[in-house]
């Protein structure tokens, strides 16, 4: 029997979940998009409090779509459920007839189910198989990263998608253990490498690089500037496009493309066929939001500590 997340594990606590519905709130009657839609759990909660909102969920993961397509009977055709990539955002509205999206929302990163699942291979607190992939049809894993990377591109690797200072020391003590087969053992390696008075602060001394390995097997950094330019491009005037993010590498891509649109209103036709007419006026503007979770949420929901929200609103066209 699989021992992945099934229909029924495959759900999680969301993060920030009462700013976001609010936040949609005020967008035109239509379509949001939840880019990365895991467990559905900003999703439900915005269908369940605007009966006007149809909710297209793309993500990668075929539990998260399996999921999906079970809650979907709930909603009475509200629920769009899309596999793919969240920077083909363009070609899903194109194939679902859909014209332009009243808003949309990336929850980056991992989510809990698959933090969870040990054969995912995403955590270094369960032994597991090194896979690290959010499509499970892909190819290429963590394996060929750890296992097929020579030094220095895999401590690049380690300092650009996860600033991790002793980048070249877990590098080249990774490649002298090879073959390496488990998450577990990753974690040993890399906790040996890092000097002793580092391992007792900051956390897990293997986060970082699982962090950054699985970065690097999804192409996470690599494909979210395409993405936010074709949500912002597809997005009607009023409409929102909120990004929740969890480390400094996301919010610096998402930071950079808020700025891009805010200067220059063609930035938005990158990668995106929607017609975009540049104007003199600016084509976003800031939506003052409360950038992190409370303190009695993230009490409850730890996952919440690292996470900022930037939120964007579509004025001009």
């Amino acid at each position: 029997m699989n021992t992945l997340a099934t229909d029924s594990t495959f759900n999680h606590d969301p993060v920030m979940a009462a700013e976001i519905v609010e936040l949609f709130g005020s967008v035109p009657h239509g379509v949001v998009v939840d880019a990365t839609l895991g467990g559905a759990g900003h999703t439900t909660r915005l269908l369940n409090t605007y009966s006007w909102m149809t909710v297209m969920g793309i993500d990668q993961d075929p539990f998260a779509i399996r999921h999906a397509h079970t809650i979907a009977p709930d909603f009475g055709g509200r629920l769009i459920v899309q596999q793919g990539r969240f920077d083909g955002i363009a070609e899903y509205l194109m194939k679902h007839e859909i014209a332009g999206i009243s808003g949309a929302l990336f929850d980056l990163g991992v989510s809990s189910p698959q933090f969870d699942e040990a054969d995912r291979g995403f955590s270094y607190r369960h032994d597991g198989p090194l896979d690290m992939r959010m499509d499970t049809t892909q190819v290429f894993s963590a394996a060929d990263v750890v296992n097929g990377y020579e030094v220095q591109q895999l401590a690049d690797v380690l300092r650009d998608h996860a600033d991790e200072r002793f980048a070249f020391r877990i590098a080249t003590a990774i490649v002298a253990a090879r073959p390496v087969t488990s998450t577990q053992q990753l974690s040993e390696i890399v906790s040996a490498a890092i000097p002793a008075p580092a391992r007792r602060t900051g956390g897990h001394p293997a986060k970082r690089t699982f962090q950054a390995i699985r970065i690097e097997v999804n192409k996470e950094l690599e494909i979210l500037p395409r993405a936010l330019a074709g949500a912002i491009a597809a997005t009607h005037v009023g409409g929102r496009i909120a990004v929740l993010s969890y480390h400094s590498g996301e919010d610096r891509i998402v930071k950079q493309a808020f700025r891009d649109a805010e200067r220059n209103p063609d930035v938005a036709t990158i990668a995106s066929p929607f017609q975009h007419h540049g104007s003199a006026g600016k084509l976003v503007k800031k939506v003052r939001v409360p950038e992190h979770a409370s303190a009695s949420e993230i009490e409850r929901n730890p996952r919440a500590s690292s996470a900022r929200l930037r939120v964007i609103e579509k004025v001009g066209c």
